[in-house]
């Protein structure tokens, strides 16, 4: 089993216990160069909020998209455009990813900006 397999097992055991939840869904996907949050459904059908360090706004206010600064600016962006669309309780899915570094500064950042999960 190499490294993505296993994070892709523990996606899928963790998006099950969510989706018993049938809370909307903060899920996270990292990459070595960039990191993405989005707010979905509850079952996965809607995409109400989404951000990256792709998009401009966030690129051009970071020094790095790869670091736990650029994550913290999503994480807050995240939450400021949640707020907007009237979503104030999620449940985090990490997509298998370990709650530590660049994921942790993510979900810290929507915390103290509002989000509740």
């Amino acid at each position: 089993m190499n490294k993505n397999t296993a994070r892709l097992r523990r996606a899928r055991k963790t998006r099950s216990l969510i989706s018993r939840q049938e809370k909307n869904r903060l899920t996270v996907h990292r990459t070595p160069r960039h990191i993405y949050a989005q707010i979905t459904s509850a079952d996965g059908s809607k995409v109400f909020v989404a951000v990256s360090t792709i998009q401009k706004a966030i690129k051009d206010t970071v020094k790095s998209t790869s670091n736990l600064e650029a994550a913290s600016q999503v994480g807050k962006s995240i939450a400021e455009k949640a707020a907007a669309a009237g979503i104030t309780d999620v449940a985090f899915d990490r997509s298998g990813f370990k709650y530590h570094g660049r994921v942790a500064a993510l979900a810290d950042a929507a915390r103290e900006n509002g989000l509740k999960f």
